[in-house]
């Protein structure tokens, strides 16, 4: 069975934004998937995102790199529905934190869960990336993500959000880990 790999943005993001063009143009001789996740209150919510990932192959044979939101997302995702992965990678996750701004938390809210552990039912090798001068997200917080569930771990000295706005449109660490 043949790889693949699917790419998932964070709130109010887009597939063509942040290192997500980049990651995909790197993995062109691999079957990518980056689809665009409905955005905005009233639309980014656990079903709405839940109904886009049911239309991909997601098996055993796949890796998901996810940032910002999508990292719990996908892990209540999996949980939910039992899917085993061969990997994640996760960039800037966190869970059960609010206070971002008002439109922020309502978005990310659904997408929280209790039972972060069980991801690890899922899948074995989970790595996690995340910085230490998040402006939106603190540090405790991805590192209590991190500790919870990874296998490995990655801090960028500097990165922000990881995300363009942080000057991260190439991201080259993580060509190390897939």
């Amino acid at each position: 069975m043949e790889d693949n790999y699917i790419i998932i943005h964070g709130s109010f993001g887009s597939k063509d934004g942040n290192w997500f063009p980049w990651l995909k143009s790197k993995l062109s001789d691999k079957n990518v998937e980056v689809p665009q996740m409905p955005v905005g209150v009233g639309n980014q919510n656990f079903e709405n995102w839940s109904k886009v990932l049911d239309e991909l192959k997601i098996d055993e044979n796949t890796t998901i790199i996810a940032h910002s939101i999508a990292p719990i997302f996908v892990c209540k995702y999996l949980i939910t529905n039992k899917i085993k992965v061969k990997k994640l990678i996760f960039v800037c996750g966190f869970n059960n934190y609010l206070g971002i701004d008002p439109d922020f938390d309502a978005v990310n809210e659904p997408m929280f869960i209790d039972n972060l552990e069980d991801i690890k039912n899922y899948c074995n090798n989970i790595i996690c990336f995340y910085s230490n001068n998040d402006p939106y997200v603190k540090f405790d917080v991805e590192k209590l993500f991190a500790d919870t569930i990874s296998s490995e771990q990655y801090i960028i000295e500097n990165g922000g959000h990881i995300n363009a706005e942080s000057g991260y449109t190439k991201f080259e660490e993580i060509l190390k880990v897939i």
